[in-house]
């Protein structure tokens, strides 16, 4: 097992009486009680791993790992200073992080949160980072660089460095080894070949500024991308033509794709916050359904699959916390 810290462990646990609920209703999702999780941090994506009901918190210069439902935080990942995002490969038993200070990506077991490996980059501010499950490889997305470095999960060693147009930022695979990811800075989307490692198409994301959040509805091949000007665009993944728009909140930065409602959520930390929702009456018509008011800086989020609860990180006052949105029966 993974030892860390026993004072920061009893710390966050006697911090675990929750917040008081903030006001929050939208109809479909409702705010409850949010989890304490200590002092105020920097932060930026939040991932979960299903399977062992836990989810991978980023906090700056760590990552806490936090037992769902109870909010316990159960271990840490240290020394991950300017950790933007955690990777899940779930057939390795491995997790990997994107420390954008150092330039390096952390390599954990998933079970016991035990370090494996840390992996140089050539690359500046490794951001987004995501797993491809089909060639086992891990993608790095270099936000000061406009590049991705390529990892072989089984070797843990780099396999590739590919130039792009611009600072590349969210990124999905689909089940045929593509890999798509938005351009902020370009207003487009492109496409990898993970067989080749290259960069096989180009897309514009027409009236989308600064695209960010990206999700992917695998069985209609539509893709989904938030965009700071308040509007998510939808691009069908085979043509790369858009299909359709519709209203989100300010400064997004996460969407997720519920296949099972058929919903559409985009996080913005904006403003109040939102959680806004859009309704998928077939592939290329939505509906947006009333948003959920969150709060300010809860751009990020994760949703576990079982009951489709949605977990925000933000900082309310000097606190660190994650609100929990609950979907209504």
């Amino acid at each position: 097992m993974h030892h860390f810290n026993k004072n920061i462990l009893t710390l966050a646990l006697a911090a675990l009486c929750c917040l008081p609920a903030l006001a929050g209703d939208s109809g479909d999702y409702a705010l409850g009680q949010s989890m304490q999780l200590g002092a105020a941090t920097k932060w930026d994506f939040i991932s979960i791993d299903a399977q062992r009901q836990r989810l991978f918190v980023t906090r700056g210069d760590r990552v806490d790992v936090v037992e769902i439902p109870s909010g316990k935080i159960v271990g840490m990942i240290p020394n991950t200073l300017g950790v933007h995002g955690v990777a899940l490969a779930q057939d390795l038993k491995l997790g990997f992080t994107s420390n954008g200070k150092t330039n390096s990506v952390t390599v954990f077991d998933l079970e016991t949160l035990a370090h494996k490996a840390e992996i140089a980059l050539k690359g500046k501010n490794p951001d987004v980072i995501l797993y491809e499950p089909f060639t086992r490889k891990v993608y790095a997305f270099n936000g000061s660089s406009a590049d991705f470095e390529v990892i072989d999960a089984t070797t843990l060693k780099v396999v590739d460095t590919v130039k792009v147009s611009g600072r590349p930022e969210f990124a999905v695979s689909d089940e045929h080894g593509k890999i798509f990811f938005n351009v902020e800075d370009k207003s487009e989307m492109q496409v990898i070949d993970a067989k080749s490692n290259k960069v096989v198409a180009k897309w514009p994301l027409k009236g989308c500024v600064e695209p960010t959040g990206l999700a992917m509805d695998l069985k209609n091949s539509r893709l989904f991308s938030a965009c700071a000007n308040g509007v998510a665009v939808v691009t069908d993944a085979h043509s790369g033509k858009k299909v359709a728009q519709f209203a989100i909140g300010e400064h997004p930065d996460a969407v997720i794709y519920d296949a099972d409602t058929r919903t559409v959520l985009t996080s913005a930390g904006g403003g109040t916050g939102t959680l806004a929702l859009a309704h998928q009456d077939d592939a290329d018509h939505y509906t947006v359904r009333p948003a959920l008011v969150t709060a300010k800086g809860a751009k990020t989020m994760a949703m576990n699959p079982a009951d489709k609860t949605v977990y925000l990180p933000t900082v309310v006052g000097d606190t660190f916390v994650l609100l929990v949105a609950a979907r209504k029966p």
